[in-house]
């Protein structure tokens, strides 16, 4: 799909259907979560991907600080965008509790609170110098996010797929759905911005080349982020599956015909050291 405003895009994503709507949740076969075995390795990664849904809070407040945050379309679907998110760590967190991994009543709060002040630093100096840059910046936080939900929603698949839950996989499909709406209208909002500014072009491969890292990575620690990544993208078959469905997508948009950042992020990971160096 290819937009030529803003408007465009997000008259597009408020007609997407809900996924994930209550009647949804509440026809999921919950009781059958602990009829069939999960792998404990998966629980981690489903930690994590539970807390950097639910950090969307803390992601939001951010950006709402920033000219890309007051931008009225973007506003909008953010609005949205946070619900959508939140829902998918509290589902996800059911699951894990049914499956026989109490969380505990506090879970939320917990995770939110083992965000390291380092993170929160270093986002309060991005702000600033994000206010200075001005609207120019909203290519860049447009394909970091592009990026990230691509690469939720990818991590999503190979989940299911390599877990074989059936109750998990129900859920992860429907989480999929949302997601990909998520990064279809990030990466529809950083083409529209990227086009109309090389300067915005320029700052944004700068930015992403130079300071992208994995979703989560910074609010969890980064050896939590290089587990997710083994768990799910080994070898070079996942690299390949990383390459395929994020990198080229990214090198679509303006200026990024030669950025190949994530594969290469997860190839420093998910293969020996001999085949990357």
């Amino acid at each position: 799909m290819v937009f030529e405003t803003d408007k465009e895009v997000l008259d597009w994503y408020e007609k997407q259907p809900r996924a994930l709507s209550e009647t949804f949740i509440s026809e999921i076969p919950w009781d059958d979560v602990p009829r069939y075995p999960l792998n404990p390795k998966f629980v981690p990664v489903l930690v994590y991907m539970r807390d950097i849904e639910i950090f969307t809070e803390v992601y939001h407040n951010e950006l709402k600080r920033t000219p890309t945050g007051k931008d009225p379309v973007i506003s909008k679907f953010m609005e949205r965008w946070g619900i959508e998110e939140i829902t998918h760590g509290e589902v996800l967190n059911k699951f894990l509790e049914l499956a026989g991994y109490l969380q505990g009543d506090g879970w939320m709060e917990k995770a939110k609170k083992s965000i390291p002040f380092s993170y929160t630093a270093n986002t309060y100096i991005t702000t600033m110098l994000t206010n200075l840059v001005g609207k120019s910046f909203t290519g860049a936080h447009m394909t970091w996010g592009a990026i990230n939900e691509m690469t939720a929603q990818q991590s999503y698949r190979r989940l299911w797929m390599l877990a074989e839950h059936p109750v998990l996989e129900k859920i992860l499909r429907a989480i999929v759905r949302e997601e990909s709406a998520h990064a279809q209208f990030y990466w529809s909002i950083a083409r529209l911005e990227l086009n109309r500014s090389e300067f915005a072009q320029k700052l944004a491969r700068f930015i992403i080349r130079k300071f992208w890292s994995p979703v989560g990575q910074g609010t969890k620690p980064e050896e939590d982020a290089n587990l997710m990544i083994t768990t799910l993208f080994d070898g070079e078959e996942g690299v390949n599956w990383v390459d395929k469905h994020i990198t080229q997508r990214v090198k679509q948009l303006p200026s990024f015909e030669d950025v190949d950042i994530v594969t290469k992020r997860i190839a420093t990971v998910a293969l020996p050291k001999t085949v990357t160096a």
